[in-house]
């Protein structure tokens, strides 16, 4: 069917409409005519696939990676970056818009290179081969990939090291997913294996491997092999050569990152993050909530006479405490719901930093929040849908929208980043 689409939609497609019915298309830009086949049917609405693009708009262009429409990883690298700011700032609006947000401050873009920014990227090992494969798109089967532009310099070329010995190592044998990450510099590599075979078999190989791999990949610092008991999530660490972290320089603050632990993957935008978050607000008292290994607490600590610094995760809290040496910062060990239901006995913050998981806060962290009532809040969210709940749930209890950035942090992808910040009316 001939497609003429609307405007783009959260989760890489665009919205068109045939017979009073929305279609779904991908790789389509607001304004093109398309011709596309119904893929999935749905009754109310369709997913469909592109055929070819009748009229292209004047923001199409070529995409850089050869697995582009194949890989499930990149969404927009057919429409130009300036362009795919434009669409993710349009995306944000429409979601605090369909929660009746009202009084939505004008949205600025936060944004920088939009190719080689990654600096942890994480693949399959494809059983067949050994070789190292992203999945396709929509799907659950491996795609092998002999490049990836989004990925920093010194990863790309690691990634080819791996793939020219892969076959020859046997990785499938011992392992499921690999995972390598670097710091600022790109001068040293940390490499996370994951497995799902007996501990004392996967360790023996994983030991054999080493010295292979130090040889192939010259910035290699450290490799680290876990067990895999959820999908995406680092299990037991089983075992570690080299160094078990990096170093991360981020804003002038040395970070320790260590494997397993969480940190933003824009080597180009955290810098302008951290000060986007911290350097504009000071005090006697902060909460950074969601801590990870200290990435705001860290800058926050120079601004507030005491910085409260909340994070479950064990890996993290264990670089946490490393990283606020010296701070007048007292840090707990805790999710952050308990924290809160446990707050009527700490001293009240005048800023609380949220930086939640895509799930966001939810009601009963939201609830607590409006309880305590801190003067400001700012709200780092990586998810549009969840953000703009928890802040209807702020908004109506008496906070103001001050400020609304969209931060670019994954281009040529769908997903983006927003910092909001609020303050009691």
């Amino acid at each position: 069917m001939k497609l003429h689409m609307e405007k783009p939609i959260y989760g890489g497609y665009g919205l068109a409409r045939h017979e009073g019915k929305a279609i779904f298309v991908p790789f389509t830009l607001p304004g093109e005519t398309v011709e596309a086949a119904i893929a999935n049917d749905h009754g109310s609405y369709a997913n469909a696939e592109l055929v070819s693009v009748i009229d292209p708009s004047q923001h199409r262009t070529t995409p850089a990676c050869p697995h582009y429409a194949d890989c499930g990883g990149c969404h927009y690298q057919h429409a130009a970056y300036a362009h795919q700011l434009e669409i993710k700032s349009q995306i944000l609006r429409e979601s605090l818009e369909r929660a009746r947000i009202a009084d939505i401050p004008a949205i600025t873009a936060l944004s920088a290179e939009p190719l080689a920014y990654r600096n942890r990227i994480r693949l399959h090992i494809d059983p067949a081969t050994s070789l190292l494969a992203y999945k396709r798109r929509a799907s659950n089967q491996n795609l092998i990939v002999s490049a990836c532009p989004i990925a920093a310099p010194v990863l790309q070329s690691a990634l080819s090291a791996i793939q020219s010995s892969a076959t020859t190592w046997q990785l499938a044998r011992h392992f499921t997913e690999i995972e390598l990450f670097t710091n600022a510099a790109q001068d040293s590599i940390l490499i996370s294996f994951f497995t799902s075979a007996a501990p004392k078999t996967a360790t023996h190989a994983f030991d054999s491997l080493w010295p292979q791999l130090q040889s192939a990949i010259p910035q290699l610092t450290g490799a680290a092999l876990f067990s895999i008991d959820k999908p995406r999530q680092p299990g037991k660490l089983l075992a570690h050569h080299g160094q078990s972290s990096i170093t991360y320089i981020a804003a002038g603050i040395d970070y320790r990152v260590s494997a397993g632990s969480f940190f933003q993957v824009n080597r180009f935008l955290i810098d302008p993050l951290v000060k986007h978050v911290a350097q504009s607000a000071s005090g006697s008292l902060a909460w950074d909530l969601y801590a990870g290994v200290g990435l705001f607490t860290a800058a926050l600590a120079a601004r507030f006479q005491q910085v409260v610094a909340v994070e479950s995760a064990p890996s993290s809290v264990q670089d946490l405490r490393h990283n606020l040496r010296g701070t007048q910062s007292h840090i707990v060990a805790s999710t952050t719901l308990d924290f809160l239901r446990r707050a009527g006995k700490e001293a009240l913050p005048d800023l609380v930093v949220v930086d939640p998981p895509r799930t966001g806060l939810g009601k009963q962290v939201t609830a607590l929040l409006t309880a305590i009532r801190p003067a400001h809040i700012t709200y780092v969210s990586c998810d549009p849908a969840t953000l703009s709940r928890d802040l209807k749930s702020l908004l109506d209890s008496g906070y103001h929208l001050s400020t609304m950035r969209m931060v670019d942090l994954f281009p040529q992808t769908f997903h983006l980043e927003s910092v909001a910040t609020l303050a009691l009316k």
